[in-house]
């Protein structure tokens, strides 16, 4: 699932190529990808693409006053391309929901744009088009930003003291941090030395400050891989600078114990014993409890 440090990538790379080209053409392949039906896609027709930004995992298109926002959700994707062909995506035939076609740059250049598309059955890419993003269900539950320079130590112990859970499933709640996943939230976990097990509530203030600098540290320097790469190449970036992440039996880059495994019905969640939990195994099932 692309996560803070991939959006605000697509985000960057959307403002150095989309920025400034008037939408020419709407496709929607998968209608239930759509989650607004007014204003409808044709509203964005001649419209100026004027900014790309992000909330959380959500990415926000400014076009002409409106906002296209996409969810990429587990399996969707952003794919950019420079010409894109005349006829329509069929419904059905392949992973393409939207396709967005762009004016060219100059007169007989390439009709540009973008797809969103979507990998897989369960179909969870959503795209909205509103006046105002905060009109978006998600973005207007969404805690504070993860990289949000205001959001320091204490207001970091003050959001996760007020929710008790286990850590992981607490900094991977949209409404209280936004941004963080299923990866970096292992990413983070694993640079604290901190068990994804640990009550959130539980936190010393140095367990706390180790958490807010490996939250930073890991999410900024994602970031700063990310953004400048192609749309197409940034998955294959942030696999890249794992160090427990889908890493399971492999030697962890710190201490060299093998990177164990939490396994879930649908997801699943990586750890270094030796760095996280006092040399001790978590139990692989989903009611699992701490080894205190």
């Amino acid at each position: 699932m692309p996560e803070l440090p991939e959006i605000e990538a697509l985000a960057a790379f959307l403002r150095d190529r989309a920025v400034g080209r008037a939408v020419a053409r709407v496709d929607v392949a998968s209608f239930t990808a759509i989650k607004t039906y007014d204003p409808p896609t044709t509203a964005l027709l001649g419209m100026t693409v004027d900014n790309a930004t992000r909330h959380g995992k959500f990415l926000d298109i400014e076009i002409g006053g409106l906002h296209l926002i996409t969810h990429l959700s587990r399996a969707g994707w952003l794919h950019w391309r420079e010409s894109l062909p005349a006829a329509p995506p069929k419904p059905g035939k392949s992973p393409i929901a939207v396709r967005v076609h762009l004016a060219p740059e100059f007169d007989g250049g390439p009709m540009a744009g973008f797809d969103l598309t979507e990998a897989g059955t369960q179909k969870r890419l959503a795209v909205y088009i509103v006046n105002d993003a905060s009109q978006v269900p998600g973005i207007a539950r969404l805690g504070p930003d993860a990289l949000d320079p205001g959001f320091d130590v204490i207001a970091l112990k003050a959001a996760i003291s007020a929710q008790r859970g286990q850590l992981k499933r607490v900094i991977t709640d949209q409404s209280i941090i936004a941004g963080i996943g299923n990866a970096y939230s292992d990413e983070i976990l694993h640079v604290a030395k901190l068990s994804p097990f640990k009550m959130s509530t539980s936190l010393s203030d140095d367990e706390v400050a180790r958490l807010h600098e490996a939250m930073v540290a890991t999410l900024a320097d994602a970031v700063q891989r990310s953004v400048g790469q192609k749309a197409a190449t940034l998955k294959g970036e942030k696999r890249s600078g794992f160090r427990v992440h889908a890493r399971t039996g492999l030697p962890c880059p710190v201490c060299g114990d093998t990177v164990r495994e939490v396994s879930f019905a649908d997801r699943s969640f990586q750890y270094c014993p030796t760095c996280q939990t006092e040399g001790r195994a978590l139990a692989d099932r989903r009611m699992s409890k701490l080894l205190k």
